[in-house]
């Protein structure tokens, strides 16, 4: 059983604010994350392996977007740091 099957997925945009590294201009950027919230119940079919990882899964966010745009010098950019995933 794969591990989306334990999840509902949802997206979400969360507002950030990040500093061009080329041109230098601060600006606030909609980011795109993917919430993954636990389904209440087991999916029917699941084994005993399945159901372990089942107890132990938890909510999470993925973030979706890695690269933006600025908006004054049109240069695209990394988000700089590192944490892509966030636990709920």
């Amino acid at each position: 059983m794969d591990e989306r099957d334990f999840f509902n997925e949802r997206q979400e945009t969360k507002r950030a604010i990040y500093v061009c590294p080329h041109c230098r201009a601060r600006a606030e950027y909609e980011v795109r994350w993917l919430r993954r919230t636990k389904k209440s119940a087991l999916p029917a079919g699941a084994n005993e392996q399945d159901r372990r990882r089942f107890a132990r899964a938890r909510d999470y966010m993925v973030r979706v977007d890695d690269v933006l745009v600025c908006p004054r010098c049109r240069r695209r950019f990394d988000i700089p740091n590192f944490q892509s995933v966030v636990f709920v």
